[in-house]
């Protein structure tokens, strides 16, 4: 099957600091470097290393990083031609500050993927069987395009709601399934806190879904994933790995997932998959160089 991701492709410029600054604080960078990354790109990138055949659609700049991201993505096997140059709008770009104990923080600037329009989605390959893969850093009126229609037997729809965007809820019926995390799942619930316990947390899942066929992926972290059905769930557990940085971890992990479910694997042998996966990105630096080959899989005794 065909892994076909929508999404948002940026230039992240990040910062390594010893503690993330607190509000008005001013705080000394050790060091600075420049990494392809992006929801979308991300995640084509890491079902394309894991042995997919991959078909990027976006939107970049006409400017130097827009032609740097578009060489990077063809250097890594991924179909470029749906990724449209927008001359007017510059390429998206991620200001993220790495703290040395992994965590992140984040402001992204959209520029070109906010620019994407409906009518310069691509025509769908006929007949071609695939996982449709997308996350919500690009206009929601393009994914509701994108995805218009019944899903056909041979396609699997999977969005990843992240950012939390409140009314993406709105295309949760479109998708077989949606993954968030802990922060993504209260917002989508209505709920004031993040749950605190999986009993909580099975519960708020169970709201966003909208038919039977569904499953809600709620990932934590070190701690694996959680998978909730309408009548059933389980925890698939990740493996341990030093976290250097977790920034595009969470895209690794969908990636990942979307690979193994194109190539036939189950739903829990996939989300073990994209664990492994996820937990190889969190001991290295950036988002796309830090996601693992199908060879860094098989020494992470993944498979």
């Amino acid at each position: 099957m065909l892994v076909e991701v929508l999404g948002s492709i940026n230039m992240d410029i990040v910062t390594a600091v010893e503690a993330l600054p607190r509000p008005g604080e001013t705080v000394t960078a050790t060091d600075l470097a420049q990494f392809p990354g992006g929801k979308g790109a991300n995640q084509a990138i890491a079902a394309a290393r894991l042995g997919a055949k991959t078909r990027f659609i976006g939107a970049v700049g006409a400017d130097e990083y827009g032609a740097r991201l578009r060489q990077y993505l063809a250097d890594n096997a991924v179909d470029i031609g749906a990724l449209v140059t927008k001359k007017t709008h510059p390429t998206g770009q991620a200001y993220i500050s790495v703290a040395a104990s992994g965590e992140n923080a984040i402001v992204v600037v959209p520029g070109a993927n906010h620019a994407l329009r409906a009518d310069e989605l691509p025509e769908s390959i006929a007949n071609q069987p695939r996982v449709s893969l997308t996350q919500y850093e690009t206009p929601l009126a393009v994914i509701d395009a994108h995805w218009s229609g019944t899903p056909s037997d041979t396609e699997i729809r999977i969005v990843n709601a992240a950012p939390a965007v409140p009314d993406g809820r709105a295309l949760f019926d479109r998708a077989h399934f949606i993954i968030v995390n802990e922060v993504e799942i209260a917002c989508y619930a209505s709920e004031a806190s993040q749950p605190s316990n999986f009993v909580e947390m099975i519960d708020q899942a169970r709201t966003l879904l909208t038919r039977h066929d569904q499953y809600v992926i709620v990932t934590i972290g070190a701690k694996g994933a959680i998978v909730v059905s309408a009548t059933d769930w389980y925890r698939v557990e990740s493996k341990r790995a030093k976290v250097v940085d977790t920034t595009g971890a969470g895209d690794c992990f969908c990636g990942a997932l979307a690979a193994a479910l194109s190539q036939g694997k189950k739903l829990r042998e996939a989300i073990t998959f994209a664990n492994a996966a996820a937990a190889i990105s969190v001991g290295r630096r950036g988002a796309g160089p830090s996601i693992p080959t199908l060879s860094d899989m098989r020494e992470f005794g993944a498979f």
